[in-house]
């Protein structure tokens, strides 16, 4: 069984980390607003389920969209959790593994998110990688065979998490 480094553990945090500030500056924000209340407001707002239109570069297959999940998401891999809003979605089944990345928010602690896509993985067959967190950031990575792997990572704002989830699976477990 592989396990993951410090290294990677904190690299997979920093993607996270970068993930939410990418989300965050490309959202409008009043004079005074937070990046949280910016990402909340996101989350809310209809007009924000729009598709990113593809970049020149982008292969057929891959998708993103904010606001709500892309066309094909693999829902029963990794469900959204129930009260949470959806920031946004991605999936890539041009690469191998592919890769299914999710962002959103509730009011609930971090705890309770960690628990709930533990407890949501395990009956899929992954494994807790021993660690919860990577520095203070509440994080979990999970290990299924040799190269399927999941990371969740939780920020806690002001009541207010925001998880953003990552996972390299095999084209079987998207369908």
């Amino acid at each position: 069984m592989k396990v993951f480094g410090q290294h990677k553990r904190a690299a997979a945090a920093i993607a996270a980390a970068g993930t939410l500030l990418a989300l965050t500056a490309c959202t409008p924000a009043g004079p005074g607003a937070s990046a949280a209340s910016s990402v909340s407001t996101s989350a809310a707002s209809p007009q924000s389920s729009t598709t990113a239109q593809p970049s020149p570069s982008a292969q057929p297959g891959t998708s993103a969209t904010v606001g709500a999940l892309v066309p094909g998401f693999p829902q029963k891999l990794l469900p959204v959790m129930p009260g949470a809003k959806l920031v946004s979605s991605s999936f890539d089944k041009t690469t191998v593994p592919a890769t299914v990345a999710l962002v959103g928010s509730i009011s609930a602690p971090a705890a309770d998110v960690l628990a709930f896509y533990t407890k949501g993985l395990k009956a899929q067959g992954f494994k807790a990688v021993p660690g919860e967190s990577v520095g203070t950031l509440p994080s979990k990575d999970f290990l299924r065979g040799d190269n399927e792997t999941v990371n969740i990572s939780v920020m806690d704002t002001g009541g207010l998490s925001t998880f953003t989830i990552g996972a390299n699976v095999a084209a079987e477990s998207v369908k």
